[in-house]
Protein backbone atom coordinates (compact mmCIF):
# COMPACT_ATOMS: atom_id res chain seq x y z
CA UNK A 1 0.00 0.00 0.00
CA UNK A 2 1.45 3.36 -0.97
CA UNK A 3 1.87 6.14 1.55
CA UNK A 4 -0.85 8.31 -0.03
CA UNK A 5 -3.29 5.37 -0.09
CA UNK A 6 -2.55 4.67 3.56
CA UNK A 7 -3.16 8.30 4.54
CA UNK A 8 -6.47 8.54 2.69
CA UNK A 9 -7.55 5.17 4.05
CA UNK A 10 -6.62 6.46 7.49
CA UNK A 11 -8.74 9.57 6.99
CA UNK A 12 -11.69 7.39 5.93
CA UNK A 13 -11.26 5.24 9.06
CA UNK A 14 -11.03 8.36 11.23
CA UNK A 15 -14.21 9.75 9.64
CA UNK A 16 -15.94 6.44 10.29
CA UNK A 17 -14.98 6.56 13.97
CA UNK A 18 -16.05 10.19 14.34
CA UNK A 19 -19.38 9.41 12.64
CA UNK A 20 -20.00 6.60 15.12
CA UNK A 21 -19.12 8.76 18.14
CA UNK A 22 -21.14 11.70 16.82
CA UNK A 23 -24.16 9.43 16.37
CA UNK A 24 -23.82 8.09 19.91
CA UNK A 25 -23.48 11.58 21.36
CA UNK A 26 -26.56 12.75 19.43
CA UNK A 27 -28.63 9.85 20.79
CA UNK A 28 -27.39 10.52 24.33
CA UNK A 29 -28.21 14.21 23.99
CA UNK A 30 -31.71 13.79 22.56
CA UNK A 31 -32.92 10.71 24.42
CA UNK A 32 -31.12 10.91 27.77
CA UNK A 33 -29.72 14.38 28.51
CA UNK A 34 -32.72 16.38 27.29
CA UNK A 35 -35.27 14.31 29.28
CA UNK A 36 -33.02 14.61 32.35
CA UNK A 37 -32.97 18.37 31.92
CA UNK A 38 -36.72 18.82 31.56
CA UNK A 39 -38.17 15.93 33.56
CA UNK A 40 -35.59 15.56 36.34
CA UNK A 41 -34.45 19.20 36.58
CA UNK A 42 -30.86 18.17 35.81
CA UNK A 43 -29.53 20.71 33.25
CA UNK A 44 -25.89 19.68 33.65
CA UNK A 45 -26.55 16.58 31.54
CA UNK A 46 -27.31 18.77 28.53
CA UNK A 47 -24.38 21.02 29.27
CA UNK A 48 -21.75 18.27 29.21
CA UNK A 49 -23.28 15.95 26.64
CA UNK A 50 -24.05 19.00 24.50
CA UNK A 51 -20.43 20.15 24.62
CA UNK A 52 -19.20 16.68 23.67
CA UNK A 53 -21.73 16.44 20.87
CA UNK A 54 -20.81 19.90 19.57
CA UNK A 55 -17.12 19.02 19.41
CA UNK A 56 -17.88 15.71 17.71
CA UNK A 57 -20.23 17.44 15.26
CA UNK A 58 -17.49 19.89 14.27
CA UNK A 59 -15.07 16.96 13.92
CA UNK A 60 -17.62 15.18 11.73
CA UNK A 61 -17.91 18.20 9.45
CA UNK A 62 -14.12 18.61 9.30
CA UNK A 63 -13.64 14.94 8.44
CA UNK A 64 -16.46 15.10 5.89
CA UNK A 65 -14.71 17.95 4.08
CA UNK A 66 -11.32 16.26 4.35
CA UNK A 67 -12.63 12.95 2.93
CA UNK A 68 -14.67 14.63 0.23
CA UNK A 69 -11.49 16.28 -1.05
CA UNK A 70 -9.26 13.20 -0.62
CA UNK A 71 -11.74 10.86 -2.33
CA UNK A 72 -13.25 13.36 -4.80
CA UNK A 73 -16.74 12.56 -3.57
CA UNK A 74 -19.67 13.83 -5.58
CA UNK A 75 -21.54 16.82 -4.21
CA UNK A 76 -24.70 14.75 -3.64
CA UNK A 77 -22.84 12.30 -1.42
CA UNK A 78 -21.35 15.12 0.66
CA UNK A 79 -24.81 16.68 1.08
CA UNK A 80 -26.30 13.31 2.03
CA UNK A 81 -23.60 12.71 4.66
CA UNK A 82 -24.09 16.26 5.97
CA UNK A 83 -27.86 15.80 6.29
CA UNK A 84 -27.21 12.48 8.04
CA UNK A 85 -25.35 14.39 10.75
CA UNK A 86 -28.54 16.31 11.52
CA UNK A 87 -30.79 13.27 12.03
CA UNK A 88 -30.74 10.90 15.00
CA UNK A 89 -29.49 7.41 14.04
CA UNK A 90 -28.43 8.49 10.51
CA UNK A 91 -24.70 8.78 11.38
CA UNK A 92 -24.76 5.03 12.07
CA UNK A 93 -25.69 4.42 8.42
CA UNK A 94 -22.82 6.68 7.33
CA UNK A 95 -20.44 4.69 9.54
CA UNK A 96 -21.72 1.41 8.09
CA UNK A 97 -21.30 2.66 4.52
CA UNK A 98 -17.76 3.85 5.23
CA UNK A 99 -16.91 0.55 6.91
CA UNK A 100 -18.02 -1.33 3.79
CA UNK A 101 -15.83 0.92 1.64
CA UNK A 102 -12.71 0.34 3.73
CA UNK A 103 -12.84 -3.42 3.12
Amino acid sequence: MSNSTASTNSSLNNFRKVALLEGISFILLVFIAMPLKYWADFPLAVKYVGWAHGILFMGYLFMLIQCSIAYSWKFGRVVLFFVASLLPFAPFFVEKKLKEETR
